[in-house]
């Protein structure tokens, strides 16, 4: 396999579709995956990382294309989706190292994710992510009961960026206003960060995209990458070049071309696939989305042996049948655009 290819959005014309290129290499204008975290039962019962799985899965992802004939052109892990919350220092450091060496097999940047209490904190986290591979973090804001002043966010970034410069890497803030826990960066705050050398994008993760356009029309050069699913089209119209995703995972084919589309402004095309996939995309902007998606990715790849069970919460047998229900009607919506893998 030339591992280049897998990265670069290549020159292609879809006969059936008409589909013209994107002409472009950056890898902020794709769709990336956040990928789920494998688990094995060792001999005493507990659940540890099965991380040649996770590179198997991870790597399988990253192999397929889209009508477009592009691929996802970045790798997100130890997310959300990646277990984060229930991983140790440790074992988010050695999973991250592993998936570092698929990275750089598909020669695509490893991304993931970092929130502190501290700017010192902050700082420190980004040099471990960087020591073992990782080529930009998303730094969320700080993790404080007590909402910081648009002066004490910035300098926590301003650290941030510091540490990344110094370990030649960058950073993403990320602003996550719908979810529990996370205080809002303001859009004066997202402005300034925007200008920092070390800021190769802003992800945002809202269904209310016109903090997007907002920003977009003032700094026709900023990147932004979407952060939900169920808003992919939305967040394109306003300007996002690419976004991150975790229905992708499962779905892979559909999200790498609905994003060919997004980023050829067919917009009527890509929106027949944000409706197919409307079910199940519904459960990447819920609390559970880990338990929801991670269910939904097992069903996919029939998962036998519980490697996709996850550390957290248990569903029960409601949301169970709801995400194999909503499962179902995504694929059979999918599989009549011929966009299942």
């Amino acid at each position: 396999m030339n591992t280049h290819e897998v990265y670069c959005i290549q020159s292609y014309l879809d006969d059936e579709n008409t589909m013209e290129s994107t002409n472009t290499t950056d890898w902020r204008y794709t769709v990336m995956p956040a990928v789920f975290t494998w688990l094995k039962e060792t001999d005493t019962g507990a659940l540890e990382i099965d991380l040649a799985a996770t590179q198997k899965y991870a790597a399988d992802i990253l192999r397929v294309q889209g009508k477009g004939g592009t691929r996802m052109g970045g790798l997100v892990g130890s997310g959300t989706l990646g277990e984060n919350s229930y991983l140790t220092v440790e074992q988010r450091l050695s999973l991250l190292s592993a998936l570092s060496d698929v990275a750089k097999e598909f020669n695509v940047p490893l991304i993931s994710g970092a929130a502190a209490e501290t700017k010192e904190e902050i700082a420190t986290i980004v040099k471990e992510l960087a020591a073992v591979g990782v080529d930009t973090v998303m730094v969320m804001p700080p993790k404080t009961q007590e909402t910081p002043s648009d002066e004490e966010m910035y300098d926590y970034y301003a650290l941030s960026a510091s540490a990344a410069r110094e370990s030649r890497i960058n950073i993403m803030p990320y602003n996550n206003p719908d979810a529990a826990g996370y205080h809002a960066l303001s859009t004066e705050l997202l402005r300034k960060l925007a200008q920092l050398p070390e800021v190769t994008a802003l992800k945002i993760s809202t269904s209310d995209v016109s903090v997007i356009e907002t920003l977009t029309l003032e700094n026709e050069e900023l990147k932004v990458l979407a952060g939900v699913d169920t808003v992919t089209i939305h967040a394109g119209l306003a300007g996002a070049c690419g976004g991150i995703t975790g229905v992708g995972c499962v779905f892979p084919k559909a999200s790498v071309t609905m994003q060919e589309y997004v980023n050829n402004g067919e917009w009527a095309q890509a929106n027949k696939i944000s409706r197919a996939m409307n079910p199940i995309s519904y459960l990447d902007a819920q609390p559970l989305l880990l338990e929801y998606l991670k269910f939904a990715f097992g069903i996919h790849h029939n998962d036998a042996t519980g490697g996709l069970r996850t550390l957290g919460k248990k569903l029960t047998e409601a949301q169970i049948e709801d995400v194999r229900a909503r499962y179902a009607l995504a694929k059979e919506r999918l599989a009549a655009l011929d966009l299942l893998d």
